[in-house]
């Protein structure tokens, strides 16, 4: 959540926020309830007070006298008055916790404000060069694709977006993971095993609740939600503790299958592997101190380009406006490869700051030299998804014959030249 002190010291600035990222947030009414809050807790704090007076100036009168018997009333008033601001306070601060979560993170300033995607700027590209690919057709044209990535028993065991990959399809997604789990660990990252369903505090920390509830997978009981990406439970790692400010920075990667409902997809952009229910990813999270989160925003998303880079494929990477930016993001890159078959640009990695949105949802602080204790900046990018990757891998590169050459850093895994035919 943003920090109160700016909604209350500068509420223009979180106003202009909500409408640069067309939010439907009520801010007056987020005001309201802090301003209701704040008074109830200002009153109860005043009861309080004047029982510990009361207290003490009935421990100095005589007992039995007139004037310690009307101190006694006084006490049972002052009980059953501070009692009954307790229980609305507590109604207050129900209210305020639940508006506080509706508020959006604020835009860095560095972020160009326009109303839908048109906005976005490029930022960079690399691999301009190699974008003739003279076979090239959209892998879900390619004939025996169906032998590899089986989207009808897919559908017919589970739905639409569940494709399953089989022999050369499923090795050529496990030679992916590991070749990102590889390059990740040998960049300081610590490798992260994590749960794939996570419980509502740990969903509400990240900002995926109140926000992304049509987004999720959710269990018919346990209220347990699939994971949507690595960067929830992983996140959720360090919820409620303190950090010493010398372990900054923290860094872990993570391979899971992620699961999103992408309720209202449709159309040729979801055909084949472009848009999937259930998809595979290692995603990168970083826990940096304030001054270090920007520059770690750039490293990070250096780590997931070079991992680009070195699968031969041609991309860019968008600077997102403030219309296409996240409800908990500050800064977000997306990386997009080219799609030599499809003629389009398919995203691959989001790399986002957060600042200290998510950190004080889930209480992730740490502790600095004199003492003082601040929310960390969390940060995520994605390093990378499968899926896209794989579309893009078999599209640039396919051949005459009808086969795809494996990019040189998979056979390691992969252990064969060239896949398909």
């Amino acid at each position: 959540m943003i920090d109160p002190k700016v909604l209350r010291d500068d509420p223009q600035r979180v106003r202009t926020a909500i409408r640069d990222k067309g939010s439907d947030c009520d801010l007056d009414a987020v005001v309201e309830a802090d301003r209701v809050r704040r008074a109830g807790l200002r009153e109860v704090e005043r009861l309080r007070s004047r029982q510990k007076a009361a207290n003490g100036e009935m421990a100095a009168l005589a007992k039995g006298s007139p004037e310690f018997r009307e101190k006694v009333a006084e006490m049972k008033r002052l009980s059953s008055e501070v009692k009954e601001k307790e229980v609305a306070l507590r109604d207050a601060e129900a209210v305020w916790d639940a508006a506080i979560l509706t508020v959006p993170n604020l835009p860095h300033e560095s972020v160009p404000v326009a109303p839908d995607p048109s906005g976005n700027h490029v930022f960079s590209t690399w691999g301009e060069d190699r974008k003739d690919c003279p076979y090239a057709r959209p892998h879900y044209e390619i004939p025996w694709l169906e032998e590899r990535i089986d989207f009808p028993r897919g559908v017919k065991v589970t739905g639409a977006g569940f494709p399953i990959y089989r022999g050369e399809g499923a090795r050529m997604v496990r030679a992916l993971v590991q070749f990102f789990l590889r390059e990740a660990i040998a960049k300081g990252y610590e490798e992260i095993h994590p749960p794939l369903f996570v419980n509502e505090e740990s969903a509400t920390a990240t900002g995926q609740l109140p926000d992304k509830e049509g987004q999720m997978y959710q269990t018919v009981e346990g209220s347990l939600y699939a994971i949507p990406t690595a960067e929830v439970p992983v996140t959720n790692f360090f919820r409620d503790e303190i950090l010493p400010e010398a372990s900054l920075p923290l860094k872990m990667a993570a391979y899971t299958p992620c699961f999103r409902r992408e309720a209202g997809s449709y159309g040729k952009d979801v055909r084949g592997l472009n848009r999937l229910h259930q998809f595979d990813k290692v995603e990168l999270v970083k826990w940096v101190h304030p001054a270090r989160g920007y520059d770690e925003l750039e490293s990070l998303r250096d780590d997931a380009e070079q991992l680009v880079r070195k699968l031969g494929l041609p991309y860019r990477v968008l600077l997102m406006c403030t219309g296409d930016l996240g409800f908990a993001q500050s800064k977000k890159y997306d990386i997009e490869v080219w799609a030599a078959g499809q003629r389009r640009w398919l995203e691959v990695s989001s790399c986002s700051n957060f600042e200290g949105f998510q950190a004080r949802r889930a209480g992730i602080r740490f502790r600095d030299e004199k003492g003082n204790i601040e929310p960390v900046h969390t940060l995520n990018g994605s390093g990378l998804a499968v899926p896209r990757i794989l579309a893009a891998i078999l599209e640039n590169n396919l051949r005459e014959d009808g086969t795809v050459r494996v990019p040189d850093v998979l056979r390691p895994w992969f252990e064969k030249d060239t896949v398909g035919g």
